[in-house]
């Protein structure tokens, strides 16, 4: 039940590797408990394998489960879907259902959601293509800054009739000059190499040709709505504007480095292979993480402020059933895309939603809310838990925090009691608890004279009481 991030880069395990049970034992390293969720999109992303190793014609048919995840905020619907996205390497989005609006109401129509995650997998494909010609990459930049460092030099011209005697008579000269000189360069040039990659010119000044950005983007008003689209007119119009600009400027070596390596990568990745594959994993693999559904589940009254909400369910029937959607690098089919749909529905249930709609997720599972005993495990076990973030943060100034077993059961026990008598906003109550813990603390770090701060259940009461106390103070605070 107790959600928490991992800053610690670790192997993936293969695609074919991730059985139902491999899956839910790597969400169990970073969501802990919601065993009902966890097996449910472990089915999920199994049977986009096993669909996979289906022949073309029979895995067309095979359509995903769609998830319904229900439950109060802060106990793990997100992270799940996020953790399941890394997983799995497929481009994901999160969006809430209440931004969307019906078409011919002012703001975004459902149809973005799909434009916005291929954006995402461009990226996604983009930073992957740069990791595999990132090596080719960097050599040629050394190359470019050695040549703006010392450029080489042209072939000498012999300039009197005294020269012209001389290597008259004496042919093999003028190769052997010339070859002694290039000898000269290419030593001088090593060394350069080498001072440039232990970064001992990093502040020399270099004269770099860089390409003015002409024709910004702008947005394009279409009756979908206004979506911003990157639209270039020379691309539109070739030639009409001829070549684009381009100017010298000065600047430091470690600048022109970057400036170089951004320019190479351009140069060396083809964005059409790029958009290609993306909208394909987009198609095979993408999730859409739909949350706050129970904002748009109430039915319609035919009259106030709420009166498109009815017609939002109704634009997202074709989406997640399956649809096309035109976007800027091509057209998108959504039959495949996972849609996981997240609320709290507290006020609503899902049966408030229009029937058609919840028979497109056909998948349910109740996510259940944090107890104290949830609150002492998220203090503890995880590897970059709060706890330890604290103490880390705090030692770059010297101090070392120790909490006593006492303090974490008072912190946990005091985010139960909040949560229970204001919002009940699940884990991360324990931030704003714990920053009001250590807020002294934090202060006065840097001229504290005691180095080592302990702290016990008697300092935990002694902040937190008197605002949990009074309950109109700590819906402010905390």
């Amino acid at each position: 039940m107790v959600v928490y991030l991992s800053s610690e880069t670790e192997a993936k395990p293969q695609l074919d590797e991730l059985t139902p049970r491999r899956i839910v034992a790597e969400l169990d390293k970073y969501v802990i408990g919601q065993e009902a969720a966890k097996r449910a999109v472990a089915i999920a992303l199994r049977n986009r394998i096993r669909r996979q190793r289906l022949a073309p014609e029979i895995a067309e048919e095979v359509l995903p489960k769609n998830i319904l995840m229900i439950g109060p905020t802060g106990v793990g619907k997100t992270e799940i879907a996020r953790r399941l996205a890394r997983l799995s390497n497929s481009p994901m989005i999160k969006v809430e259902a209440s931004k969307y609006t019906e078409v011919g109401y002012v703001g975004r129509d459902v149809e973005s959601m799909i434009r916005d995650l291929v954006e995402i997998a461009v990226e996604m494909i983009r930073a992957e293509k740069i990791e595999e010609i990132q090596e080719k990459a960097e050599r040629n930049v050394e190359e470019r800054l050695l040549d703006l460092l010392l450029p080489m030099p042209r072939h000498r011209r012999r300039t009197s009739s005294s020269e012209d005697a001389e290597y008259e008579e004496e042919p093999d000269l003028w190769m052997r000059e010339e070859t002694d000189e290039l000898d000269q360069l290419q030593r001088t040039r090593e060394k350069l190499r080498q001072q440039l990659r232990e970064g001992k010119l990093d502040n020399r000044i270099v004269e770099v040709e860089v390409r003015e950005k002409v024709f910004p983007s702008f947005e394009i008003i279409t009756s979908q709505g206004i979506e911003q689209m990157d639209v270039n007119i020379q691309d539109l119009v070739p030639g009409l504007f001829g070549s684009a600009r381009k100017k010298r400027r000065k600047m430091r070596v470690d600048e022109a480095r970057e400036y170089l390596l951004q320019e190479e990568e351009q140069r060396l990745i083809d964005m059409d292979q790029v958009a290609r594959l993306a909208l394909e994993r987009v198609e095979q693999s993408g999730i859409v993480f739909l949350d706050e559904i129970d904002k748009i589940a109430g039915r319609e009254s035919g009259h106030g402020p709420d009166v498109s909400r009815e017609g939002v369910q109704r634009d997202l029937l074709p989406l997640i059933e399956g649809t096309t959607v035109t976007t800027r690098y091509g057209m998108v089919r959504t039959d495949h895309i996972l849609f996981i749909a997240a609320g709290a529905f507290h006020v609503s249930k899902p049966s408030d939603m229009i029937p058609e709609l919840q028979g497109r997720f056909p998948i349910r599972v109740e996510l259940e809310p944090l107890t104290v005993d949830d609150f002492k495990r998220i203090l503890t076990e995880p590897k970059n838990s709060l706890i330890k973030q604290y103490k880390a943060l705090l030692e770059t100034e010297g101090v070392t925090l120790e909490f006593t077993e006492d303090a974490i059961d008072a912190i946990a026990e005091f985010a139960f009691a909040v949560n229970e008598q204001t919002e009940n906003i699940g884990a991360r109550r324990l931030h704003t608890i714990m920053e009001k813990v250590l807020e002294d603390i934090a202060f006065e770090a840097p001229d504290i004279e005691q180095k080592v701060q302990t702290i016990d259940a008697a300092y935990v009461r002694q902040k937190l009481v008197d605002i949990v106390r009074d309950q109109d103070l700590s819906r402010y605070i905390l």
